[in-house]
């Protein structure tokens, strides 16, 4: 074999383990019983040891300097195989295996914090995790600590870069929330009980809405809805709360976005670097374009409101109309994964600073409730009433992901970019979405992004797809158009 065929033969394996890894978290988060948390953090360290060993592996230096590449595949190949090399081998095997025994054990213990409403059991082990987070941004960083870590998720982006973006995009995201509130027209809200199991059949038909392909995947509940996987097994979890049946169903047409992202991918890539989504802020685009631009817009909550009736009845909403407005009601809610699509970049604009700072060393964890409840108060106007509504509602700092929020703001930025192209291309997709299929704008984006995976780097993905460099300008006109219509603004 060639150089480059004994790196490719290599990588499949690696890439199954890590597969296999990812299968143990998604247990861990949806089935997995409460007392296996200890056990499952020693497997879960064992593996990682293994897969540091692979990724470290001195034979792939050698491989990387006699390959040849005679393809755009496999340059990009030899590209990512080398990128991850050089990073995996500057952090040492004893930091990646504690970062992965502590953090499987810090998600337990903060999932019980959070339902207990129990910061003091949860800050003693983020400091753990902060301490090794930092150190392994030491490992990486050949400049900023933060870049270090935001690398991992998103691959040429810098907390410069992202923080300019934030500031472009406050002022009129802020402007529009104001004139919304302060307009006269207040959207209905749902007040009765939706039981679960109602809830699971309708998100269920939601997702196959969207092309969800279950002879490869599966619904299942988690604390913090996730999808999980890659190839021709990709798994979605959801939550719910009986109250609230917008929280389980677009929560599931979410997952569904990144599910398709990875399920779309060309099957030549599979247990290869290209075989993923190339970021998270290009993943959370597919997501986020099936949530908001598609899944809330008035066609397709003209359908979802027909099937609402059919699986509750009654629910005290009178027309398509008065529901429309109600799935995209604004008002400044506690919890980042329920918030409207004004307020949801406000959230990750918050976690942004606040982990820039932990990072850094400027802000304690001993501080950070603190910190987190006075920084809410200001951007949101309302008092933090609990923990598991502040600082203890995401699981990203309990696994280690610092550098992992700014790209959900990143991924509304590129999918209003996709929105616009993609309505230019399928001028009739509202007619689709009304009779329940949302598949014409997922085949749109699975022959123009999905199909490619990582084999072009974040911002050309999105410049191939659209034909523009990716701006904020889309999003905010899409979002400025679709709330003046909605408050009479």
């Amino acid at each position: 074999m060639t150089a480059f065929q004994e790196l490719v033969a290599f990588q499949r394996e690696t890439e199954a383990l890590a597969s296999i890894a990812e299968r143990l978290g998604w247990d861990q988060e949806t089935v997995m019983p409460r007392g296996a948390a200890e056990q499952r953090a020693e497997e879960t360290a064992a593996l990682e040891s293994v897969l540091h060993a692979r990724r470290t592996d001195p034979r792939i230096e050698d491989w990387l300097a006699r390959a040849e590449a005679e393809t755009p595949f496999e340059a990009r190949f030899l590209d990512l195989a080398g990128r991850s090399y050089n990073r995996n081998t500057r952090v040492p095997a004893r930091l990646a295996t504690e970062l992965a025994r502590l953090t499987s054990l810090s998600q337990g213990i903060w999932a019980e914090a959070r339902a207990e409403e129990n910061p003091a059991a949860f800050v003693p082990v983020l400091k753990q995790v902060l301490a090794l987070k930092r150190e392994e941004a030491e490992c990486l960083a050949d400049g900023d600590l933060y870049d270090a870590l935001l690398d991992d998720y998103e691959p040429g982006a810098t907390h410069r870069s992202l923080g300019a973006m934030f500031d472009r995009m406050r002022p009129r995201l802020v402007a529009l929330r104001e004139r919304v509130l302060g307009a006269e027209f207040r959207p209905p809200v749902l007040d009765q009980v939706f039981p679960e199991a109602a809830q699971l059949r309708l998100a269920r038909i939601c997702a196959s809405a969207f092309g969800y392909d279950w002879s490869c995947g599966r619904l299942d509940i988690a604390v913090h809805p996730f999808s999980s996987g890659s190839g021709r097994d990709v798994r979605i979890t959801t939550r719910v709360v009986e109250s609230d049946p917008f929280n389980c169903l677009y929560s599931t047409i979410h997952e569904t976005g990144h599910a398709c992202y990875e399920l779309g991918i060309d099957e030549e890539y599979a247990f290869t670097p290209m075989g993923h989504g190339v970021s998270m802020g290009v993943h959370e685009s597919q997501s986020r374009i099936f949530e908001n631009q598609i899944g809330r817009s008035a066609a397709f909550t003209g359908w979802l409101y027909q099937r609402m009736t059919e699986a509750f009845g009654d629910f005290g909403i009178c027309t398509p109309e008065a529901f429309h407005a109600c799935v995209n009601r604004v008002t400044p809610g506690f919890i980042r994964t329920e918030a409207d699509e004004l307020h949801y970049n406000l959230h990750i604009m918050m976690r942004f600073d606040l982990e820039r700072d932990l990072i850094a060393g400027r802000l304690a964890v001993d501080d950070l409730e603190e910190a987190w409840n006075a920084r809410f108060e200001q951007d949101f106007g309302v008092a933090v009433p609990t923990p598991s509504q502040g600082f203890l509602q995401d699981v990203h700092w309990a696994v280690g992901l610092f550098g992992y929020f700014p790209t959900y703001a990143l991924g509304n930025v590129y999918a209003g970019c996709l929105h616009q192209t993609l309505r230019a291309a399928l001028p009739d997709l509202d007619a689709s979405l009304a009779g329940g299929s949302a598949r014409p704008a997922t085949e749109w984006l699975r022959e123009s992004l999905h199909r490619h995976g990582g084999l072009r780097p974040p911002v050309e993905t999105i410049e191939a797809a659209c034909g523009f460099a990716p701006t904020e300008g889309p999003l905010l006109d899409y979002l400025e158009a679709k709330f003046g219509a909605i408050y009479g603004l």
